[in-house]
């Protein structure tokens, strides 16, 4: 349950960036709301998730399910750049991701 809990946290710290990218400085009232909720929706779910699971797991599995799908967010919807060196360091995150859960034993 501790990873399910992770993993949503991760995709709504997905959520909250697009939303604040969307907020244009928080001049927006519906996506800086969405912004706010977000936020404290996953960081309630990364709070639980570490009563089972440790910090530096936690931590980096939450950042890294962000940092990924900020990056699909970004090139799917946002027009940013897919160059071969941003889609390697995506890899190279994505690479350690499944290593930290592999050597985690949970």
């Amino acid at each position: 349950m501790s990873w399910l809990m992770l993993t949503i946290a991760g995709l709504l710290e997905v959520v909250w960036a697009f939303a604040m990218k969307e907020s244009q400085g928080f001049t927006r009232a519906i996506p800086s709301a969405i912004t706010i909720v977000g936020m404290i929706a996953s960081f309630a779910l990364l709070s639980l998730s570490m009563k089972h699971l440790p910090l530096g797991t936690a931590y980096t599995v939450w950042t890294g399910i962000g940092a990924i799908g900020a990056f699909l967010v970004g090139i799917l919807f946002l027009g940013d750049a897919a160059s071969p060196p941003r889609i390697l360091a995506a890899l190279l995150i994505t690479s350690g991701l499944v290593l930290m859960k592999l050597s985690s034993g949970g």
